[in-house]
Protein backbone atom coordinates (compact mmCIF):
# COMPACT_ATOMS: atom_id res chain seq x y z
CA UNK A 1 0.00 0.00 0.00
CA UNK A 2 1.50 3.69 -0.56
CA UNK A 3 0.86 6.30 1.61
CA UNK A 4 2.28 9.73 1.12
CA UNK A 5 2.60 12.41 3.55
CA UNK A 6 3.20 16.31 3.16
CA UNK A 7 3.96 19.02 5.47
CA UNK A 8 5.06 22.58 5.11
CA UNK A 9 5.16 24.94 7.55
CA UNK A 10 3.60 28.24 7.62
CA UNK A 11 5.93 31.01 8.43
CA UNK A 12 4.64 34.44 10.32
CA UNK A 13 5.23 36.09 6.69
CA UNK A 14 3.09 33.35 4.99
CA UNK A 15 -0.80 33.06 4.36
CA UNK A 16 -1.71 29.74 5.03
CA UNK A 17 -4.29 30.00 1.99
CA UNK A 18 -1.50 29.95 -0.29
CA UNK A 19 0.58 27.11 1.26
CA UNK A 20 -2.50 24.97 0.67
CA UNK A 21 -2.41 26.08 -2.94
CA UNK A 22 1.05 25.17 -3.15
CA UNK A 23 0.84 21.64 -2.20
CA UNK A 24 -2.61 20.95 -3.59
CA UNK A 25 -1.20 21.85 -7.32
CA UNK A 26 1.09 19.01 -6.78
CA UNK A 27 -0.22 17.01 -4.83
CA UNK A 28 -4.04 17.28 -5.13
CA UNK A 29 -6.76 14.12 -3.51
CA UNK A 30 -4.73 14.66 -0.13
CA UNK A 31 -6.58 14.85 3.29
CA UNK A 32 -5.45 18.10 4.30
CA UNK A 33 -5.22 19.31 8.36
CA UNK A 34 -4.94 23.16 8.04
CA UNK A 35 -3.29 24.89 10.90
CA UNK A 36 -2.24 28.63 11.34
CA UNK A 37 1.60 27.40 11.40
CA UNK A 38 1.46 24.50 9.63
CA UNK A 39 -0.55 22.12 6.93
CA UNK A 40 0.40 18.75 6.63
CA UNK A 41 -1.61 16.25 3.81
CA UNK A 42 -2.15 12.27 3.87
CA UNK A 43 -3.44 10.12 0.91
CA UNK A 44 -2.40 7.36 -1.36
CA UNK A 45 -0.93 6.90 -4.91
CA UNK A 46 -4.05 8.81 -6.31
CA UNK A 47 -2.53 11.80 -4.67
CA UNK A 48 0.51 11.13 -6.83
CA UNK A 49 -0.61 11.37 -10.43
CA UNK A 50 0.05 15.20 -10.94
CA UNK A 51 3.35 15.05 -9.45
CA UNK A 52 4.15 12.33 -11.42
CA UNK A 53 3.01 13.99 -14.99
CA UNK A 54 5.07 16.97 -13.50
CA UNK A 55 8.25 14.91 -13.77
CA UNK A 56 7.94 13.83 -17.43
CA UNK A 57 6.65 17.39 -18.11
CA UNK A 58 9.54 19.11 -17.24
CA UNK A 59 12.05 16.39 -17.96
CA UNK A 60 13.29 16.11 -15.01
CA UNK A 61 12.96 12.33 -14.26
CA UNK A 62 16.84 11.18 -13.51
CA UNK A 63 16.84 14.06 -11.15
CA UNK A 64 13.74 13.19 -9.11
CA UNK A 65 15.02 9.73 -9.20
CA UNK A 66 18.28 10.63 -7.71
CA UNK A 67 16.77 12.72 -4.85
CA UNK A 68 14.20 10.21 -3.87
CA UNK A 69 16.80 7.34 -3.94
CA UNK A 70 18.77 9.42 -1.91
CA UNK A 71 15.72 10.34 0.95
CA UNK A 72 15.42 6.40 1.00
CA UNK A 73 15.07 4.99 4.57
CA UNK A 74 14.04 1.19 4.23
CA UNK A 75 10.65 1.09 1.98
CA UNK A 76 10.37 4.99 2.59
CA UNK A 77 11.36 8.22 0.39
CA UNK A 78 11.48 11.34 1.62
CA UNK A 79 12.58 14.29 -0.06
CA UNK A 80 11.54 18.39 0.21
CA UNK A 81 9.84 20.40 -3.04
CA UNK A 82 10.61 24.20 -3.46
CA UNK A 83 7.23 25.92 -1.87
CA UNK A 84 7.19 29.11 -4.43
CA UNK A 85 7.89 26.20 -7.21
CA UNK A 86 4.65 24.10 -6.12
CA UNK A 87 2.96 27.35 -6.01
CA UNK A 88 3.21 28.17 -9.73
CA UNK A 89 2.81 24.55 -10.55
CA UNK A 90 6.58 23.26 -10.59
CA UNK A 91 8.86 20.97 -9.05
CA UNK A 92 12.49 21.88 -7.83
CA UNK A 93 14.60 19.70 -5.28
CA UNK A 94 16.33 22.31 -3.21
CA UNK A 95 19.07 21.23 -1.65
CA UNK A 96 18.67 22.47 1.97
CA UNK A 97 15.44 23.80 3.69
CA UNK A 98 14.59 27.05 2.28
CA UNK A 99 14.31 30.41 3.76
CA UNK A 100 10.39 30.31 4.06
CA UNK A 101 10.39 26.46 4.34
CA UNK A 102 10.24 23.44 1.78
CA UNK A 103 7.02 21.05 1.34
CA UNK A 104 8.71 18.12 2.98
CA UNK A 105 7.43 14.59 1.05
CA UNK A 106 7.29 11.31 2.36
CA UNK A 107 6.00 8.08 0.00
CA UNK A 108 6.27 4.92 2.10
CA UNK A 109 6.17 1.96 -0.60
CA UNK A 110 8.49 -0.78 -2.21
CA UNK A 111 10.63 0.51 -4.95
CA UNK A 112 7.69 0.11 -7.66
CA UNK A 113 6.51 3.30 -6.48
CA UNK A 114 9.85 4.90 -7.35
CA UNK A 115 9.50 3.07 -11.03
CA UNK A 116 6.67 3.86 -11.89
CA UNK A 117 7.43 7.95 -10.40
CA UNK A 118 10.43 8.32 -11.82
CA UNK A 119 11.73 5.69 -13.48
CA UNK A 120 15.22 4.79 -14.88
CA UNK A 121 15.93 6.85 -18.29
CA UNK A 122 18.75 6.74 -21.26
CA UNK A 123 19.20 9.95 -22.97
CA UNK A 124 15.87 11.14 -20.68
CA UNK A 125 13.77 8.83 -21.93
CA UNK A 126 12.14 6.00 -19.65
CA UNK A 127 14.08 2.44 -20.55
CA UNK A 128 10.19 1.37 -18.89
CA UNK A 129 7.27 2.73 -17.50
CA UNK A 130 5.63 0.71 -15.89
CA UNK A 131 1.12 0.69 -15.29
CA UNK A 132 -0.48 2.13 -11.64
CA UNK A 133 -1.97 -1.07 -11.34
CA UNK A 134 1.89 -2.62 -10.92
CA UNK A 135 2.47 -0.48 -8.36
CA UNK A 136 -0.38 -1.10 -6.40
CA UNK A 137 -3.11 -3.68 -7.15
Amino acid sequence: MIEVTVRALVKPTERVERVVVAIERIFPDLTLDIRDDMVQGYGGISSLRVFRKILRDERILDTARSVMLAGRIGDSYQFRISKPGAFMGRVGFPPEEEPLGSIHVEISGDEKVLDWLAPRTVDGKPVMEIELDEVEP
